[in-house]
C-alpha cells in the first residue's frame, strides 16, 4: 500500500506565468421554496454546476445527512471523485512512461470524512485502482507506476489529509 504525504499549507513554490492554469466554474442554487432559507429545513439543497464550453451540467446537493437530494452529488463525493480521476490520469501517463500496456483500469474509492462542530474535514482517501495490464512481464512497473502518479496528481498534492493507494495489479487473459 502506497501512502501520499500531505502537503504543507505553507510551501511557496516558484511559478512562471505560463506555468498558471485557471479553472472557472459557475453554481447556481435552485433550492429555494418560495420562502428562501426562512429556516434550516425550508429550503432545498439543490444546486447545479456549470462551466463553459461542457456538454453536460453537475447535478448536485448537498449529502442526504445534510438534508440533500440522494439522487444528485455532492460535494464529498466529487472531492473523493476528482483524486480517483487525478490518480487515473496519472498513472496512465507514467505507464505510458514506462511501456507499461493499461488495457483496463477502475477504482473503487472512498473518502472518510469527520465531523466537527458545524463543519468537518476529511481524514483520508483510500484509492482501490484495479489496473490489467497487457503482459505480466508488466506487473512490477505497473505497481512502480502508482507512486510516480500519486507525485504528479495536481489534485493530491493540493489536499491536507492523506491520500492512500490499494491497486491491483491483474494481466489480461489471452
Amino acid at each position: 500500500m502506497l501512502v501520499s504525504r500531505a502537503h504543507p499549507q505553507s510551501c511557496r513554490y516558484a511559478t512562471k506565468m505560463s506555468d498558471l492554469h485557471h479553472y472557472d466554474v459557475s453554481i447556481e442554487w435552485l433550492g429555494n421554496r418560495g420562502t428562501g432559507t426562512s429556516g434550516y429545513r425550508e429550503y432545498g439543497r439543490q444546486l447545479v454546476v456549470r462551466a463553459e464550453g461542457k456538454q453536460h451540467e453537475i447535478l448536485a446537493s448537498a449529502d442526504r445527512t445534510f438534508h440533500g437530494d440522494r439522487d444528485r452529488w455532492n460535494p464529498e463525493e466529487m472531492l473523493v471523485a476528482a483524486l480517483a480521476q487525478c490518480h487515473m490520469l496519472s498513472y496512465l501517463h507514467m505507464a505510458v512512461r514506462a511501456g507499461v500496456v493499461v488495457v483496463a483500469y477502475e477504482d473503487r474509492a472512498h473518502g472518510t470524512m469527520t465531523q466537527e462542530g458545524l463543519g468537518g474535514r476529511f481524514t483520508e482517501v483510500t484509492l482501490r485502482p484495479t489496473v490489467t495490464v497487457a503482459d505480466e512481464s508488466m506487473i512490477e512497473a505497473a505497481q512502480a507506476a502508482h507512486a510516480e502518479a500519486y507525485e504528479h496528481c495536481f489534485i493530491a498534492s493540493s489536499v491536507n489529509f492523506p491520500v492512500l493507494h490499494k491497486p491491483t495489479i491483474l494481466v489480461a487473459s489471452e
